[in-house]
């Protein structure tokens, strides 16, 4: 099986600058794959380097070594080192992510946050916003905050909108970073069941889940990041 997300050797460091240069190490070594329609997560304790796997994964990161590949249109594109144009194309057709914070954007209403994914991808306006109403209803957000910006809402209607966002498109690859933090149990479960719906559809998903009973139920297989920790000079 050919995966979709392929990540060989990659570690990432990072410069202190305001404190004299020093060197922080935090992953070396990172290796492993996802095929499509399964759910890889990453496991250990907070501060292990989770989220910085992810944000390297994304692109926001930069890798000091090793490569990302990423299946792009039937090729294999190297995001570790792809010029930022590429990164932003990637990002568009390729490889999605919902994180734990919804980038707010001011006089900008909950659904066309949501429903803007599938207008870049070239989607009918309207048929890109009927599709952000199935996903919010889905999600429990109240009808009445849809034309809302969602700036002012809670953590929990915030971070629905921000799945909702990144549950709309049919990426290949979708990485998950805490996506049910905030919700109480019924929307959790609405969660765990899109992710079950994305892995039959054939996505490679990349997810962090400090959730035991989530985590449980997504889960195809489980990366120790611990394997990777970086050593640190004496």
């Amino acid at each position: 099986m050919t995966p979709l997300l392929s990540i060989r050797s990659v570690a990432k460091t990072f410069t202190m600058h305001l404190r004299d240069g020093v060197v922080l190490p935090v992953v070396e070594g990172v290796s492993f794959e996802v095929n499509a329609g399964e759910c890889v997560v990453l496991g250990g304790p907070s501060g292990a380097g989770k989220s910085s796997i992810l944000k390297m994964v994304y692109g926001n990161y930069a890798v000091d070594s090793g490569s990302i590949q990423l299946t792009h249109l039937g090729e294999s594109v190297d995001l570790a080192s792809a010029d930022p144009r590429m990164v932003l194309t990637l990002r568009r057709d390729t490889i999605g992510y919902v994180s734990q914070f919804l980038r707010t954007v001011p006089r900008v209403s909950a659904l066309d946050v949501v429903a803007e994914p599938l207008s870049v991808r070239g989607a009918e306006k309207e048929a890109a916003r009927e599709r952000a109403k199935i996903l919010l209803a889905r999600l429990n957000l109240p009808e009445r905050l849809w034309s809302l910006p969602p700036a002012t809402f809670s953590g929990g209607e915030q971070q629905r909108v921000n799945i909702a966002r990144g549950f709309i498109t049919d990426h290949p690859v979708l990485l998950l970073d805490e996506p049910t933090a905030s919700l109480d149990a019924t929307n959790r479960a609405v969660v765990v069941e899109m992710i079950a719906e994305k892995k039959r559809a054939g996505t490679a998903l990349l997810g962090i889940f400090h959730d035991e009973e989530v985590r449980a139920a997504v889960a195809d297989r489980i990366v120790d990041v611990t394997s990777f920790a970086a050593r640190r000079a004496a």
